[in-house]
């Protein structure tokens, strides 16, 4: 997973990272669909042990091209794991309320308690990407925001957040296929609006409007991963690999029965 990881203060050329790769797997599809299962139950039991302890939270940002697989890397990799313990909170266009306030202000109330864990479909990062490329605020407003973005995401880590943010990257022709299948597919034509086709004309002010946000808020406290998402099964893999690998890294356990109710089990 360390070669997806952006190294913070680095500079982020998105034509520098394949979205058809699939890392040091050998394996044919299949057999990824299978590796994913596996961790899906890993996933499974570390996220309920993370929700017993109760001593920290985990919040998943997943962000990318439309199309991308944020709402597929959510069905699959979580599939199984107890909803007590997991939330999902979608960012649509602001309201007029939420436009009232701080950017940021929409965002904190979202973000996870303690023993949970929080998935980010789309995420604050909305409001440096879309509001620059059609210019709806001026550069120093969006600059600013970068700070901002950082400041809050290293006040979660200091109080017990891990932040494991994922751009599922993908090409433009991979997105043309997949905004056709959505158009072609009677499963998967709700999901398909006409603001995709005026969207996919700016994919050239997108790519470099999440460039610089990648490289300006990679940090050692919240770094991004550059998820290569042609494929969907390594996709997914790989997210989860990531996910599993830092929740193993907590070394966490149960809570022992509090020595008030050890008189119960006596009784």
């Amino acid at each position: 997973m360390d070669r997806y990881r952006v190294r913070p203060g680095s500079r982020v050329d998105l034509d520098r990272w394949d979205p058809d790769d699939t890392g040091d797997f050998r394996g044919a599809k299949d057999e990824g669909r299978a590796q994913l299962e596996k961790l899906t139950r890993r996933l499974e039991a570390l996220q309920e042990l993370l929700y017993a302890e109760h001593l920290r939270s985990v919040l998943v940002v997943l962000q990318g091209m439309d199309s991308a697989g944020k709402d597929g890397t959510i069905r699959r990799v979580f599939e199984g794991v107890n909803p007590e313990g997991v939330r999902v909170a979608s960012f649509k266009r602001p309201t007029a309320v939420e436009l009232d306030h701080d950017f940021l202000w929409r965002v904190h109330t979202v973000t996870p308690a303690r023993g949970e864990m929080v998935l980010f479909n789309r995420s604050h990062y909305e409001d440096v990407l879309v509001p620059r490329v059609h210019r709806h605020i001026p550069r120093r407003v969006w600059e600013r925001r970068y700070r901002s973005i950082n400041e809050f995401e290293r006040e979660l880590t200091e109080e017990g957040t891990t932040v494991l943010k994922f751009f599922l990257h993908i090409s433009r022709g991979e997105q043309k296929r997949r905004l056709k299948e959505r158009m072609d597919d009677p499963e998967k034509q709700w999901k398909f609006r006409e603001g995709d086709i005026e969207e996919r004309r700016w994919w050239s002010e997108y790519r470099t409007a999440y460039e610089e946000a990648i490289s300006r808020t990679s940090t050692r406290w919240a770094p991004w991963y550059v998820i290569p998402s042609n494929r969907r099964w390594y996709r997914d893999l790989a997210v989860s690999t990531r996910i599993v690998r830092t929740l193993t890294g907590f070394r966490m356990r149960y809570p022992r029965l509090p020595k008030t109710l050890r008189s119960a089990r006596v009784r």
